[in-house]
């Protein structure tokens, strides 16, 4: 019996070891304790940042201010990057350390199951008191190997818990790399913002200025148009497909280049031209840092109109909080692009998406000139579609 009692101590030492020592190492402990206070730094240091930016924005508006808010969302983003890669850095250890675990534990799982199985087929209950000398020494050994039976089953939990935490870590680590991904190109929005403000301005408050009063003077004209206060005259009955304009080339008022502003109305209120306009259309995505990158605007129509321009369609800001909105001075007069800008590489032709009563329009602001548009009251429906920066 002593040899007995001997050997199930060595065996549930070796367990113990096996399922929980391994979560007790010491250099991994103190690894992680480094590692949080990187990222507790980090942590202060983006909230500085952030109320650095707020405090910029509520500032007035020059070209020095918008700078320093440039450089200051870029610290930002270069920061989050470093907390972004100090927690997946953190999780890589964590990750290690619980697959060491894992596979210890199912090592020792595996050699204990075998073990469990061969003393149980000898220690059961006939030839327990078949071969053991007395009743005593064949409860004795019941019980003990009742004792190996139940450490085993707490070795399987362990190894289970151990391998759920696992599969967890590993789905957290793909998020952070994901996450990591979209900052970057953040970052790359940031410095091509403020790359494009440098190059438009060439460093000049003047220029600056303005920029921003011609931004605000046609957002206070489209305002107006859509509520009602611009001089229209009917011009008669439109079908879908017909021609009712033409895009302004270059320039125009309040505008620095060639494109359609497309809205979609609804009593007072503006729609998302996406959710009419037909899908499969060739397009090119400028609306971000430049054309074709990763960061531009959300292309997605899926509705049932043709396009008012022909393809292949330029497609340089979308609806909603859009890329200029939140990267570039734009931000500073308005929130929420409540149409699309859109021009047409092959043709400067300008469409009804429906029929309805074709009306012409203009709107003289702020700016001393007056932006010309064209509005569609459609048939059998409240909608109507504004196209504006067009000629008639």
């Amino acid at each position: 019996m002593k040899r007995k009692g001997k050997l199930f101590f060595l065996l549930l030492l070796s367990i113990l070891v096996f399922a929980g020592g391994i979560f007790l190492s010491g250099k991994f402990t103190v690894s992680a304790e480094t590692e949080a206070e990187k990222l507790e730094k980090l942590t202060k240091e983006i909230q500085q940042y952030e109320q650095e930016i707020t405090k910029l924005k509520s500032q007035a508006s020059t070209l020095s201010n918008q700078i320093a808010q440039y450089d200051a969302q870029i610290r930002l983003t270069v920061l989050k990057i470093s907390q972004t890669e100090e927690k997946i850095l953190l999780l890589g250890g964590r990750i290690d350390q619980l697959e060491t675990s894992l596979q210890a534990l199912t090592t020792a799982f595996a050699s204990r199951v075998v073990r469990t199985y061969k003393m149980a087929r000898f220690n059961e209950p006939t030839l327990m008191l078949v071969l053991s000398p007395d009743l005593n020494s064949a409860v004795s050994s019941y019980h003990y190997i009742q004792k190996i039976q139940e450490a085993d089953r707490d070795l399987l939990v362990r190894l289970e818990k151990a391998q759920g935490e696992y599969e967890e870590e590993k789905v957290d680590q793909e998020v952070l790399q994901q996450e990591l991904e979209k900052q970057k190109n953040v970052l790359g929005s940031q410095k091509a913002a403020k790359s494009t403000l440098l190059e438009q301005t060439k460093n000049d408050e003047k220029k600056y200025q303005q920029l921003l009063a011609a931004v605000k003077s046609e957002f206070e004209a489209i305002q107006a148009i859509l509520a009602g206060k611009g001089t229209e005259e009917e011009a008669g009955k439109v079908s879908a497909g017909q021609k009712i304009a033409t895009v302004i080339q270059g320039a125009s008022c309040n505008s620095s280049g060639s494109h359609v502003h497309f809205i979609v109305g609804q009593n007072g209120s503006t729609q998302n031209p996406f959710n009419y306009l037909k899908s499969g259309v060739d397009f090119e995505n400028c609306s971000g840092s430049s054309c074709g990158s990763s960061d531009g605007d959300s292309f997605n129509p899926g509705g049932s109109w043709d396009w008012p321009i022909s393809p292949k369609i330029k497609f340089s800001q979308g609806y909603g909080s859009t890329w200029a909105v939140r990267n570039t001075w734009v931000g500073r007069i308005y929130q929420f692009h409540n149409g699309i800008d859109i021009n047409s590489n092959s043709s400067s032709e300008v469409k009804a998406v429906y029929s309805g009563t074709l009306y012409r329009g203009s709107y003289g602001g702020s700016g001393g000139c007056r932006l010309r548009y064209v509005r569609i009251d459609h048939d059998d429906s409240d909608l109507d579609t504004f196209y504006l920066h067009i000629n008639y």
